[in-house]
C-alpha cells in the first residue's frame, strides 16, 4: 500500500492515485457502499460502483498509484475544531510538527487551533507566525481561531476584522468564560456584524472556578472540590441569551450534561444561530473512571456521570449536538503527577480520537456515517470548508481505516510530544492505515 511519498512534500500529485474496494463511508447521504475512489489534482475525481472492475478504471488513467483497501472503510478526512498546539511558548509540550504528525496518525487532516497559548492568539502578527509555522511543520491542513478578549482577560474585545483578515476561523476565549456580560455581548455584537463565528465554553465561572470533579456522590467519597452540572446549563442559558440579543453565529465546545440539553434543543427550535459539540473523553468516560485520583482523567469540564454519558450520545444520534472534537490539551508529566486538585487538566486526543470513538460504533451507540457526520461533515460546514464529503469535487482529504483491527494502545508510542491520555492501556478496536490531505499520502499505517 505504499506509495513512497514525502509527507511533508508539496503540492498535489499529478499521477492519479485509485482506493480500490473500499468501503466507502458517506456522511453526507447517510450510508455505506463499497467502491472504489480515484484521486487526482488534490481531489476526488470520480466515485466507481463495487460492479466496475479496477482494471477498467485504471485502464484510462494512464500513470497511477493504487491502494487496495480489501473491503476496509475509506471515510472523509476528519476535521478537529479544538487543537492546542504548545507553540508560542510551550512548545516542549506540542509543537506543529508533532501535533501533525500525531493528526495525520490519527485520520484528522484539518487542525482548528485554540488561542490558549502561552503567548495568546490575539493579533494579526501571532496569527502570522502560526500560519509560517504550520506550512513548514505540519503535514495537514491547520487553521487558527483567535482569542474573543485580548489576553482572555475578559476586559477588551479584539481586533476582531483584522484578525478574520490574517485568517482567524473562529473567535474564542476558551475556558477563561468572559464574566462581564457587557463585554461579551458588545464582542458578539461586533462578530455579529463582520459575519464571525463565536466558540463559547457553556459554564458559570463562578460556580466552576477550583472545581476538579463534578459534584455527586463519587466528588464527597474522594474529598475532590466539585461543580455541579447547572453551572453548565447557567452558561449556556446566557449565551443563548446573548446570542439571541445579538444574532451572532455561535457554537457551544462542549455539552457535557444533561441538564443543558433542553436549553439547547429549545435554541435551535427558535432559530438561533446555534451549533454544539462535545469531546471524545465526555462520550466515553465517566466519573468513575478517575478512580483512586488518576489525573490523566482528569479533564475541563470535570467528566460526568454514567447518565449524562449516555444522554450526550443520544443527542449526538439525534442531530441535537453536531461536532465531536478531541479537545487536545497536551500537558507534560511534571504538570500531571500531582495530587489531583492541583494537576493540569487535559488529554492529547488527536491520535486516539477514532479508535476510542469506534466504541460507539462497536457498542451500537451510533452508525459510521454519523459518527463521521459529527467528525467530518459538521465541522466542516460550521468553518464554511469543501472538505468533510464523501463525493466527486470534494477535497481528496481522506482516512483509510479497519474497524475491527485490535490494538492496546501504547501512549509511549504515540507521535505527540506530551503522553497524557487516559487509554494507556486500553483495548481499542480500529486502525488508521492511511491519510490523505489533497491528495498526498501524509501517513501509512
Amino acid at each position: 500500500m505504499s506509495d513512497g511519498e514525502d509527507p511533508r512534500a508539496g503540492g498535489a500529485s499529478p499521477v492519479a492515485t485509485v482506493i480500490a474496494d473500499a468501503r466507502l463511508i458517506d456522511p453526507d447521504a447517510g450510508e455505506e457502499r463499497a467502491g472504489h475512489v480515484v484521486i487526482r489534482d488534490g481531489r476526488i475525481a470520480a466515485i466507481h460502483g463495487a460492479g466496475q472492475s479496477v482494471a477498467e478504471i485504471v485502464a484510462g488513467l494512464g500513470e497511477h498509484r493504487l491502494v487496495e483497501a480489501r473491503g476496509r472503510c475509506l471515510a472523509p478526512g476528519i476535521v478537529d475544531i479544538g487543537v492546542k498546539v504548545g507553540e508560542p511558548g510551550e512548545r516542549h509540550k506540542e509543537s506543529y510538527g508533532t501535533a501533525g504528525a500525531a493528526a495525520a496518525a490519527g485520520g484528522v487532516t484539518t487542525i482548528v487551533t485554540r488561542p490558549d497559548t502561552e503567548q495568546c492568539i490575539d493579533t494579526p502578527e501571532a496569527l502570522e507566525f502560526i500560519r509560517r509555522r504550520a506550512v513548514t511543520a505540519a503535514p495537514v491542513n491547520v487553521l487558527p481561531m483567535a482569542a474573543l478578549t485580548k489576553g482572555r482577560q475578559g476586559r477588551e474585545m479584539t481586533e476582531i476584522g483584522f484578525l478574520m483578515d490574517a485568517g482567524a476561523v473562529a473567535f474564542t476565549d476558551c475556558d477563561a468564560v468572559i464574566a462581564d456580560t457587557r463585554v461579551a455581548a458588545r464582542a458578539m455584537t461586533y462578530a455579529a456584524g463582520l459575519g464571525a463565528l463565536v466558540m463559547g465554553h457553556p459554564q458559570d465561572p463562578g460556580l466552576s472556578r477550583g472545581a476538579a470533579a463534578t459534584s455527586g456522590k463519587f466528588a464527597s467519597l474522594r474529598g475532590l472540590p466539585s461543580v455541579s452540572p447547572m453551572a453548565e446549563r447557567m452558561g449556556l442559558d446566557r449565551d443563548i441569551a446573548l446570542v439571541e440579543m445579538t444574532g451572532v453565529r455561535y457554537h457551544a465546545d462542549q455539552i457535557t450534561t444533561a441538564r443543558a440539553l433542553p436549553a439547547l434543543e429549545r435554541a435551535k427550535r427558535n432559530g438561533l444561530r446555534m451549533t454544539a459539540g462535545t469531546s471524545m473523553h465526555h462520550l466515553t468516560l465517566n466519573e468513575m473512571d478517575v478512580a483512586d485520583y488518576r489525573t490523566f482523567f482528569k479533564v475541563k469540564p470535570p467528566l460526568r456521570s454514567e447518565d449524562d454519558r449516555q444522554a450526550i450520545i443520544e443527542a449526538l444520534r439525534d442531530g441535537l449536538i453536531d461536532v465531536i472534537g478531541s479537545f487536545h490539551t497536551p500537558q507534560d508529566e511534571e504538570s500531571k503527577r500531582l495530587p489531583f486538585e492541583e494537576a493540569a487538566s487535559g488529554a492529547v486526543g488527536l491520535e486516539t480520537m477514532l479508535p476510542v470513538l469506534l466504541r460507539l460504533y462497536h457498542a451500537e451507540d451510533l452508525t459510521l456515517p454519523a459518527l463521521f457526520r459529527a467528525l467530518s461533515l459538521n465541522p466542516a460546514r460550521l468553518l464554511g470548508l469543501e472538505c468533510g464529503r464523501m463525493a466527486e469535487g470534494a477535497p481528496a482529504d481522506l482516512v483509510l481505516f479497519d474497524p475491527e483491527k485490535p490494538l492496546v494502545l501504547d501512549r509511549f508510542k504515540l507521535r505527540s510530544k506530551s503522553k497524557n491520555t487516559p487509554f494507556d492501556g486500553a483495548r481499542l478496536q480500529g486502525r488508521v492505515l492511511g491519510t490523505w490531505v489533497g491528495g498526498r499520502r501524509v501517513h501509512e499505517g
